[in-house]
């Protein structure tokens, strides 16, 4: 966390500085009541009275301006610390792998890059302020101290190895805590994130008194685990407390008996060494406080490092360039695992060239790995063995923005953000124009319904889109994908809520408007993909056939099962189609 710091080291000098001068007049302020008592009052003389009194206000103005001098560069520091440690946070999650994301949860890296970013924030705020004045006060009140008495300094000095005993034990036994706290704080995030997405689903199911349930248990755990840090905690103040008002009734005690044995010390001494003890008193306490923040701080950065180091499971490749760019795409002898699952293959022994401008279609039952296939192209996830070539190179080699910029895909949920329409769309090309805009939504049939909202291409879309219906999701989202230019196009079970008659238009535009595009399109329905060039017919992860429809029609056993299960005969397809 230190690198981040560095860059606002002008800030973090100038805040505790300052509040070393706020310290120093606070310091300074008992010592002038003691003239006041002794000289002034005792002594009966006013004019001690008034300059001394006016030389307190003069310095309780110098003690306020370098207060909120401190306090606004230790904000300017903090703030933008916070500001660069989010960000790199942020970009570290936006380039993890589908398995790290797996790994950590949705909720749990919203957390950290919120809850525990902030925590460290308001640490380093909080010790450029407090820990300086808390530290310094507690210094400057026991030198003070000392100099107005040694024998009631050796009196509070009797007390300060007890009060570092609590505070140490107490700390100690709260610190492994906290990082319980932040984990049963991440499955709460995991519940209400799940639930806000899904209150579709929760009230068509009629679940809201489960979903309730459900979030009160990780409610109730978060509540448990944070009482069982704070009331270990509780005990600290109190404890404190009673240690240090002991002293100060010593003190008491001993002052008077000396003032009334006639010794050296006067009232204003007395008066002057009980605020330099509560001083000290606030100085310790502040100092336990710092001392229950460490912990929990630490849980923090001990998660947000979590994330900045983690190790890069696909990793960079270096090439940028080709010398072919025509969308040619080789799965040689591939297989393919999910990381953390049972380790059997999704995938086995892949064999399959994607020819340029081909049009592959991959069919299948459920769970049959083609989903997995794809996904091995943009390098979402790495092969088990073998290798995937586009355009000749190894996908691992590839710098991964270079890779992916050749490629656009369409997934299975449509994921839509909170923007207009047109947005959404040249989310696939910044700098799009609106006529490409538009061009890109007619090849995808999406014009026309676009046109006919009130605000058309400026129509705002709901968080997730749930302002359109299925097929209007996916249709924006395929405008996304085509706007995009790319040299290889990936429907992935993209066109399943639109009707046969708009996804063959779809397809006949695609055809038309980019010739030479590669296209894969996986599908359920056979009268979606009859039309490829090939179709591969995917089985329990492995390619049992390969060809065009009327090929694998009199080869395929397979395919000929899922026709007839689908449509029976041939004259329902075409009429269809």
């Amino acid at each position: 966390m230190f690198k981040y710091l560095k860059k606002y080291w002008f800030w973090c000098l100038l805040a505790p500085l300052f509040m070393v001068g706020e310290i120093m007049m606070d310091l300074m302020q008992p010592d002038l009541m003691k003239t006041i008592v002794d000289e002034g009052v005792i002594g009966k003389n006013m004019d001690i009275i008034i300059s001394v009194g006016l030389r307190m206000i003069l310095l309780v103005f110098l003690g306020a301006a370098s207060g909120i001098l401190c306090g606004v560069f230790a904000n300017m520091g903090a703030q933008r610390f916070g500001n660069d440690l989010r960000k790199d946070v942020f970009k570290r999650i936006m380039n993890l792998s589908f398995q790290q994301t797996d790994k950590f949860s949705t909720g749990s890296l919203v957390t950290r890059l919120s809850n525990d970013v902030t925590q460290v924030q308001n640490t380093v705020n909080m010790a450029m302020r407090f820990a300086v004045r808390s530290l310094f006060m507690f210094v400057g009140g026991i030198i003070m101290l000392y100099r107005q008495s040694p024998t009631f300094m050796l009196i509070t000095a009797c007390g300060l190895p007890i009060v570092a005993f609590f505070v140490i034990f107490f700390s100690r036994k709260a610190a492994p805590l906290f990082k319980i706290v932040q984990e049963r704080l991440d499955s709460l995030n995991n519940v209400m994130q799940e639930d806000v997405a899904g209150a579709r689903v929760v009230k068509a199911y009629v679940k809201e008194d489960y979903e309730m349930k459900r979030f009160d248990k990780a409610n109730q755990d978060l509540v448990e685990i944070s009482l069982k840090v704070f009331t270990r905690l509780a005990f600290m103040g109190p404890i404190l407390n009673i240690v240090l008002n002991t002293c100060i009734i010593c003190i008491i005690v001993v002052g008077g008996i000396t003032v009334q044995n006639n010794g050296d010390l006067t009232t204003g001494e007395i008066m002057a060494s009980l605020t330099y003890v509560s001083m000290i008193l606030f100085g310790v306490m502040a100092v336990s406080n710092i001392f229950q923040m460490i912990p929990r701080v630490g849980a923090s950065i001990t998660r947000i490092n979590e994330v900045l180091y983690s190790n890069e499971v696909v990793k960079n490749g270096e090439i940028t360039e080709t010398k072919e760019n025509n969308g040619k795409i080789e799965f040689r002898n591939v297989s393919f695992a999910y990381p953390n699952s049972s380790g059997q293959n999704v995938l086995e022994d892949i064999d399959l060239v994607v020819n340029p401008g081909e049009t592959l279609a991959i069919l299948g039952s459920t769970g049959s790995g083609k989903s997995s296939l794809v996904n091995l192209i943009p390098r979402f996830y790495d092969t088990k063995s073998g290798d995937v070539y586009v355009d000749g190179v190894n996908v691992k080699d590839y710098n991964l923005k270079a890779l992916r910029s050749k490629i656009a895909i369409v997934l299975q949920k449509a994921e839509l953000y909170s923007r207009p329409i047109e947005a959404n769309i040249r989310f696939g090309k910044d700098n799009a124009d609106p006529l490409t805009i538009k061009k890109a939504a007619s090849i995808a049939q999406a014009d026309d319904f676009i046109c006919d909202t009130n605000d058309g291409y400026f129509t705002f879309v709901t968080e997730g889109g749930h302002s359109l219906s299925g097929g209007q999701k996916q249709r924006i989202s395929i405008s996304r994908a085509v706007i995009k230019d790319a040299e290889i196009l990936i429907f992935d079970d993209s066109t399943s809520a639109l009707d046969l008659k708009t996804e063959a238009r779809l397809y006949k535009a695609l055809n038309e408007t980019y010739p030479d595009l590669t296209k894969i399109i996986i599908a359920q329905r056979i009268a979606s993909v009859r039309n490829a060039d090939r179709i591969a017919v995917l089985e329990n992860g492995r390619i049992s056939a390969c060809a065009p429809h009327d090929e694998l029609m009199e080869t395929s056993e397979v395919y000929r099962d899922i026709y007839y299960s689908q449509l029976k005969d041939d004259s329902i397809i075409d009429e269809e189609a």
